[in-house]
This record gives C-alpha cells, structure tokens and sequence, in this order.
C-alpha cells in the first residue's frame, strides 16, 4: 500500500506557519486585553477572533476566485486579501 504525501514547499509552509502565528498572537492579545463585541460595517455584532476568522475564510475565497477568473499572477490576489484582512479587522 502507497500513500500520496502533501509535498510541503517552502510557500505553504510558510503560509500555514502564519496562519499559526495569527490565531497564537490573538488568543495572547485576547487573554491580555480582552475586547468586548462591536458593530462595524458588517451586518453583525462581532468580536476580533470573530473577524479574524472571517477575514481568513473570505480570504481563501479571493485567492480561489482570483485562480478561477484570471490569469494574473496570484501575488495581486495576496495584495487584495491583505488589504480586506486590514479593512476587516480594523472597521468590520
């Protein structure tokens, strides 16, 4: 019997190792200084791991959109999920 494995290139490694390092550093900024619910320009009341985990599932989705309609280079599609991460967690 055979196993396929994930062949872990340096960019996803560094990816998830990021995504890591997010959900660390808003779990000890969270434990430190604990932040109440707001409304912002989403249509509902959330907390900062609320957005956080919004802004990486949207994220996702503009990177796997921006694969299925352009051919354009993925970087551009990293620059626009930067910018909505910060938009997101800052007015959302």
């Amino acid at each position: 019997m055979s196993f396929e494995w994930m062949a872990w290139t340096m960019p996803t490694a560094i990816f998830f190792i990021t995504i890591a390092c997010l959900l660390i550093g808003m779990t000890i900024w969270q434990a430190l200084a604990p932040s109440g619910e707001r409304e912002g320009f989403l249509p509902i009341i959330t907390t900062p791991g609320d957005r956080l985990f919004i802004g990486l599932l949207s994220s996702a989705y503009i990177n796997l959109a921006w694969l299925g309609l352009t051919s354009l280079s993925l970087w551009f599609a990293f620059v626009i999920a930067v910018i909505w991460m910060i938009v997101l967690m800052r007015w959302g």
